[in-house]
């Protein structure tokens, strides 16, 4: 049985990158932190994947990742080799991006959202430990990626980036994991709500008292991103709706819904080079990208793209997911397991156990500072 209520928020969250990438509004971070939203529902279908498989579904989850970055791959290393990429043993990264693979300057903004693949492989890596954790020390696991940022952000600026990123969204991730396991569910209305108003005031605190390079774009605003975001994500998955039954009434919405998850990867990954390959040349055609008709032709055109690009490419996420390949997915009673991260089933606690329980997208496009700007 699927989770249309997830799959609605990762269809929004999937439309707020794009959006945010192609016109650089910074207060769609605040107004919807979509990454940390994506990481949270990532995070509660692993845990449904592990409470069905066990461990068995790490290998499940890396099948459904990687097959859509090597066809990215496939197509832009080779580029990047003929404009200056030197042949390293690094070139192996893009098959299993442990760490950042290796691009040359043009690559690095065009591919720079392969971050969240990145961050996605570790965090199913870990995933079966973490469950291990969540089911016995609940608490204590939930906060221990928000103590990491803390010491990481104030006593180690230097740690490996891997590191700092496990700091900033693992914390989703496992919030996640409360949601599937019903943590979020148990708390009482007051009690959640009183504790998104404490995350959310701390979180404006530091973000209208820290701003960035860019203002008040908290992908340049670690700490109050983190704490902002918490809020945001414990507030759409803390009152999560019953029942959905309304989507699927509506045929073309759900259609589209089911299109976005079924196509989620695809249309991350190609979009960000699709937009700065757009900007480049309306740039070389003298157009100026980030006035109003400027951003009014980038979002045109890029949706246009980006639908040509899930239908060369959508295909392999079906594919990996082993279902029949697409041009179109089918509509919610048909489809089967959505995204990169699986099936939205709900786990069932068993009584004895426990109760308690970019970086953003490197999201540059707006300001098209170097690949080192979040």
């Amino acid at each position: 049985m699927r989770n249309r209520y997830l799959d609605l928020l990762r269809a929004l969250a999937i439309v707020r990158v794009v959006v945010y990438h192609t016109t650089g509004w910074a207060f769609l971070t605040i107004a919807f932190p979509a990454m940390s939203v994506m990481f949270a529902i990532a995070g509660s279908l692993m845990a449904a994947s592990l409470d069905r498989s066990g461990p068995v579904a790490v290998g499940r989850r890396l099948r459904r990742l990687l097959p859509s970055l090597w066809i990215l791959a496939a197509l832009f290393v080779p580029a990047m080799l003929l404009t200056g990429l030197p042949v390293t043993w690094r070139l192996l990264l893009w098959v299993a991006p442990l760490a950042d693979p290796p691009t040359n300057p043009w690559g690095a903004l065009a591919l720079s959202a392969i971050w969240y693949l990145r961050d996605c492989l570790w965090f199913v890596l870990v995933s079966p430990l973490a469950w291990w954790l969540f089911r016995r020390y609940p608490l204590p696991t939930l906060l221990a990626p928000y103590v990491l940022l803390v010491v990481v952000e104030f006593g180690v600026p230097t740690a490996p980036l891997v590191l700092r990123d496990f700091g900033l969204y693992f914390g989703a991730w496992l919030l996640g994991f409360a949601h599937h396991d019903g943590m979020l569910r148990r708390m009482s209305r007051r009690v959640l709500l009183s504790v998104v108003g404490t995350l959310a005031t701390a979180g404006a605190a530091w973000i209208l008292t820290h701003p960035g390079p860019r203002g008040y774009d908290i992908n340049d605003i670690r700490l109050g991103n983190a704490l902002w975001s918490a809020a945001f994500t414990l507030l759409l998955l803390g009152l999560a709706p019953l029942g959905m039954a309304w989507l699927d009434r509506t045929a073309r919405f759900s259609r589209l819904v089911t299109l976005l998850n079924r196509r989620a990867l695809t249309i991350y990954l190609w979009h960000m080079p699709i937009v700065i390959g757009l900007t480049a040349v309306m740039r070389w055609a003298g157009g100026d990208p980030g006035s109003a008709s400027g951003i009014g032709v980038r979002l045109v055109a890029v949706t246009a793209l980006v639908a040509v690009a899930v239908a060369l490419f959508g295909w392999v996420e079906d594919i990996a997911a082993r279902r029949p390949p697409e041009l179109l997915p089918g509509d919610a009673a048909t489809a089967g397991p959505a995204g990169p991260v699986g099936r939205n089933v709900p786990a069932q606690r068993a009584p004895s156990e426990s109760v308690t329980s970019q970086r953003a997208p490197s999201e540059l496009v707006a300001s098209h500072r170097g690949p080192g700007q979040r």
